[in-house]
């Protein structure tokens, strides 16, 4: 094996969840916030075309469900289950059925079934590491954070600390600007919190968790009939999942 070293003055890390780069800050120079869920994903990709052109979210009484497409010819597909099931006990049609139920017969009248090419089962947390920056080190992406698809924030995050990035670098070498480094994980920080909050919260009313009573579900209820019928619930809803601005 060839050894290579390189000197850099700043490192961006942006290696995902299980990289190196977070684990280099140490121990007691940053804190980990977490939520772990207690189920996860279970998606089908098939080549179908979508059962509908906007995308779905169903809370139903046997679970959560999402209908999404990826073009006129291929869908995406989820269900949510314990963690502890297994992909092997879902066959194709035992899914196609499930999606049914919890889509509602007027989605499920429009499901085209067709064989998966892709099935997996992905749990959900919760996650931020802060500060976004030790040092010479900045963090990107999921290397400092991650949401539940819920929210469908993830990418969107990764691509504004890249920004946020690319701003303090720039100023830093272009200007000597020491303070837009060290300014990063703050500016970074403000806007992942937003986007954890809401990605948190439609969790929350889109999931059925285990702890739950007939309060909670009450209040699943009634916080879903004041977003369909307010528009201001629903202008909150579309600028937090479009996107807050930068």
């Amino acid at each position: 094996m060839i050894a290579h070293r390189i000197d850099a003055r700043i490192i961006v890390g942006c290696d995902g969840f299980h990289g190196p780069s977070r684990k280099a800050v140490p121990a007691g120079a940053g804190r980990d916030y977490e939520r772990v869920y207690p189920f996860g994903w279970l998606g089908i990709l098939a080549d179908v075309p979508p059962c509908n052109h906007e995308l779905i979210y169903a809370n139903h009484a046997r679970g959560f469900a999402l209908a999404s497409q990826r073009s006129t010819t291929r869908s995406r597909y989820y269900v949510d289950v314990p963690l502890s099931e297994k992909i092997e006990d879902w066959p194709d049609a035992r899914i196609w059925d499930e999606l049914a139920t919890r889509l509602g017969p007027q989605a499920a009248a429009h499901i085209v079934r067709g064989p998966s090419i892709e099935k997996s089962i992905a749990p959900l947390r919760s996650y931020v590491f802060a500060p976004m920056r030790h040092g010479s080190l900045m963090l990107c992406g999921d290397a400092a954070h991650i949401v539940p698809p819920t929210g469908a924030k993830g990418l969107n995050l990764a691509a504004s600390d890249v920004h946020y990035a690319a701003q303090a670098l720039t100023a830093f070498f272009k200007r000597n600007d020491a303070d837009a480094i060290a300014g990063y994980s703050d500016k970074a920080l403000a806007r992942v919190w937003k986007a954890e909050r809401f990605s948190w919260s439609l969790t929350r009313l889109m999931h059925r968790f285990p702890e739950d009573g007939p309060f909670e579900r009450a209040m699943q209820v009634a916080e879903l009939d004041y977003i369909a019928s307010s528009v201001a619930a629903q202008t909150s809803i579309a600028e937090n999942y479009a996107g807050l601005p930068l």
